[in-house]
């Protein structure tokens, strides 16, 4: 069992992103039951329910806009983590590439290969926070 657990200790990573997301999702559905329950308290007295009472049901149960998006969600207009990730990524990319160049435990494939995703994945995001300071730069104008 010990072999095991040394030989597979990252699948507990996985797990817990699982985990994490099924409890997310889980509060996001009651948060929906209570959001009607209260809706209906306002159709019984014949009240119209406040707008960002109904604005809470727009969202699918499933939704981690506000978990993920940071300020944005809150309304504050900042950023979405977009240039976060592509500096995380970068430097991940940058250490791997590093790892694989002095061929570290012997393994310079699979740290090339790993170095060359998140380098991908680091771009994409480049590519994506450049297009929405474009399109904030269009709509302000």
């Amino acid at each position: 069992m010990e072999d095991l657990f040394r030989s597979y200790w990252w699948l507990l990573f996985p797990m817990a992103w699982f985990v994490f997301g099924g409890f997310s999702s889980w509060l996001n559905y009651r948060k929906q039951r209570e959001t009607l329950k209260l809706l209906k308290t306002y159709a019984d007295k014949g009240q119209e329910p406040p707008e960002a009472l109904l604005r809470v049901l727009d969202k699918p149960i499933d939704s981690d806009s506000e978990l993920w998006a940071g300020a944005t969600a809150s309304g504050s207009g900042g950023d979405d983590g977009t240039w976060f990730t592509v500096v995380l990524m970068g430097l991940l990319a940058a250490g791997f590439g590093y790892a694989s160049w002095t061929n570290m435990y012997g393994q310079s494939d699979a740290f090339l290969i790993v170095a060359m995703v998140l380098g991908a994945v680091g771009v994409a995001c480049l590519v994506s926070g450049l297009m929405k300071l474009g399109r904030r730069r269009s709509n302000r104008s």
